[in-house]
């Protein structure tokens, strides 16, 4: 508890665009106990202006157990909260230009030779890849390509237990021209490469929009899956009513393939945004 308030009195004092005392604190000292069938975390992209030390103090405090999407030289602050970094940036390409491109390749494994060990060192369980935009790529052609890179890589993430996370994207809304953008072609491509250590990172917000039907198609596929992002459809906002995803329902579709992951959410928040984060991770303590 003497551990806690100090943290929340040190913290205090940070001068920032988001001051501690406008973070809405649970009421207790000691973290919300959660239930733990999903391992939630959120991503420090969406919650610019609150300094990571924060945000990852007021995670501790709501129950969740991780920060996704941290640079290198951001990897072990959540440590020093009770977190890890669920998900980390590794130099693994740009959302339009990484793995379909034979010319990227050796870019990207530059780019994991040196920063994969660092992951491993502060106990980072994921680091992030893509597939790139089709440019008028065939869907075929990208595929043999991206499996051609990522068996490239896929040693390196072995030998330092981490796991490299392709992700599904949208390219109906939000990312034009994206490869990777269906469960199916994505699945394909790692089960080429046939390595316990690159997955897929399966955005529910992108896969509703692109596919439906998300249940079903996690727990057919959850062996080929690695991580999770959330974020309400339409719009990409709070996950609540005016959505048309049923978040706990999904939540519990997970929990009941035996997934053992993190699941993170990625939303923008419209209202104020520390509220809607304790919000969503309340929805999705299934």
């Amino acid at each position: 508890m003497t551990k806690q308030l100090s943290r929340r009195t040190m913290l205090k004092t940070a001068v920032s665009g988001v001051t501690m005392a406008s973070v809405p604190w649970p009421e207790q000292n000691s973290p919300i106990p959660r239930k733990g069938q999903i391992k939630q975390s959120v991503s420090r992209w969406c919650y610019q202006k609150t300094p990571l030390d924060e945000l990852c103090a007021y995670a501790t405090q709501i129950g969740l157990k991780g920060v996704d999407l941290l640079k290198p030289d951001e990897y072990e602050v959540p440590a020093r909260h009770g977190l890890v970094c669920s998900m980390g940036y590794a130099d693994g390409g740009e959302i339009a230009s990484a793995m379909n491109r034979v010319e990227n390749h050796a870019k990207i494994e530059e780019g994991f030779r040196k920063y994969i060990p660092l992951a491993a060192k502060a106990g980072v369980p994921n680091v992030i890849t893509f597939s790139g935009n089709r440019a008028g790529m065939s869907d075929e052609e990208g595929a043999k390509n991206t499996i051609t890179g990522l068996n490239r890589v896929k040693k390196i993430a072995e030998d330092h237990g981490v796991t490299i996370c392709l992700e599904l994207l949208n390219s109906k809304v939000d990312h034009k021209d994206y490869m990777c953008d269906h469960t199916a072609w994505g699945v394909r491509v790692v089960q080429a490469v046939n390595s316990p250590r690159v997955k897929l990172l399966y955005d529910i917000y992108h896969m509703q929009i692109m596919e439906g039907d998300l249940v079903r198609t996690i727990q057919q596929n959850i062996s080929w899956l690695g991580h999770f992002h959330t974020g309400g459809v339409p719009g990409r906002h709070e996950l609540d009513g005016t959505q048309e995803v049923q978040w706990d329902g999904v939540m519990r579709g997970i929990a009941a393939a035996g997934f053992q992951g993190y699941v993170a959410h990625e939303f923008v928040p419209a209202r104020d945004p520390l509220t809607s984060l304790r919000q969503a991770v309340d929805l999705c303590d299934v």
